[in-house]
């Protein structure tokens, strides 16, 4: 006989999919706490989301508005601006990592989405778990990002064959799973197996044979692994390539496109370039990433598939990044890496001079640009 399928009510669905939305459980904790498929949440979620902005559109026939009632709302607004700027006024002066600890979760009038908004800060920020593995996978990953740094080109084959020739021994299946949790691919020409889903337009490579002269002509965007203690995170950052000076740049302990596109709103609230490079991943092709670039007036350049030298500033960033910060520590947490990530692209960008900049530093040579600009 088979097994019965389970119905859930639709209040169950919605108290399930509202925990799944606030992004503090993975959805696989959430799967073992309700006794509830993974896929099942997923769609929740995507169902609740979907469905929110039908909440907010403009009601069909618009009723006449009311004087009085206009009139005490703006008291309240007025009122509400005032407490709000009252509260920011004491938090001002600290850095990202410690604006966190500032939040109030309990405030009276003041919400944490609302907390974050006024100190400038990620709510979702605050309830980032890094992602786990078993200690042994995560010790392979810190040898195959390690290994992936000095050869781009190894795919899961020779990885394998890598780690066995120092004492891990590990089959290609294995090491290409955790590859491809850690986002990694091998660099070489392939033919084309797999067409790709039309919401993920490929764009031309358009800097070919082209001089880069000045900044804010180009940007660039990645994507990289980064190892902590019991887990792991997602770095996505923006470069502009001429002064090599660090826009911006998130964590996450996904490989979702939705931080990608915030690292990009905050670079493009300082400036705007000519050009957006990126590589070929589903976090840079999501419609949500281009069209964004498309309305700001950018023009969209991906790499050549297999091309290692379209995006090599940033692939030299993550370089230095590393052996510089992150694997002479052993970040406890996500708010420790934050704040050792905050402190080291400070010192990238302000104080560590680069021999192709002719000793400079990028924030000299990008600050300087922009004072002299028109």
């Amino acid at each position: 006989m088979g097994q019965i399928r389970k119905r859930h009510s639709a209040a169950f669905k919605a108290k399930v999919a509202l925990e799944a939305a606030k992004q503090q459980k993975m959805v696989s904790e959430l799967a073992k706490e309700h006794q509830v498929h993974p896929v099942q949440i997923s769609q929740w979620k995507k169902q609740l989301l979907d469905g929110i902005e039908g909440l907010f559109e403009p009601a069909s026939a618009p009723r006449r508005p009311d004087p009085d009632k206009l009139q005490a709302e703006l008291y309240e607004q007025i009122g509400r601006l005032q407490m709000e700027l009252s509260w920011v006024e004491k938090k001002l002066g600290a850095d990202a990592a410690a604006r966190r600890l500032l939040i109030e979760p309990d405030h009276p009038g003041l919400s944490v989405r609302r907390q974050c908004q006024l100190l400038g800060i990620n709510r979702s920020g605050l309830y980032y778990e890094p992602a786990t593995e078993s200690e042994a996978n995560l010790r392979l990953m810190r040898m195959i990002d390690e290994q992936y740094l000095r050869t781009p080109f190894y795919g899961s084959r020779r990885m394998a064959a890598h780690l066995t020739a120092l004492g891990e021994p590990v089959n290609r299946k294995r090491a290409q799973r955790l590859m491809t949790t850690m986002g990694l691919e091998a660099i070489y020409p392939r033919p084309r197996t797999t067409t790709r889903s039309p919401d993920h337009k490929i764009y031309p490579y358009l800097l070919r044979d082209v001089t880069i002269d000045r900044c804010d002509q180009v940007w660039s965007t990645d994507v990289t692994y980064l190892p902590l203690e019991g887990g792991y995170m997602f770095l996505a950052a923006v470069i502009d390539w001429h002064s090599r000076f660090v826009l911006s740049w998130r964590l996450s302990n996904t490989l979702d496109g939705r931080f990608c596109l915030e690292a990009l709103e905050a670079a493009l609230g300082g400036g705007r370039p000519e050009v957006f490079n990126t590589d070929q991943g589903s976090q840079f092709t999501a419609r949500a990433l281009t069209g964004r670039l498309e309305e700001a007036g950018v023009a969209v350049s991906m790499d050549g598939r297999g091309r290692a030298l379209d995006n090599v500033f940033i692939e030299r960033l993550w370089r230095s990044l590393k052996y510089e910060e992150v694997y002479l520590k052993s970040y406890r947490d996500v708010m420790e890496m934050e704040a050792g990530l905050g402190g080291w692209f400070s010192f990238y960008n302000h104080e560590r001079p680069h021999q192709a900049l002719g000793y400079r530093t990028p924030a000299d040579v990008y600050r300087g640009a922009a004072a002299v600009g028109p």
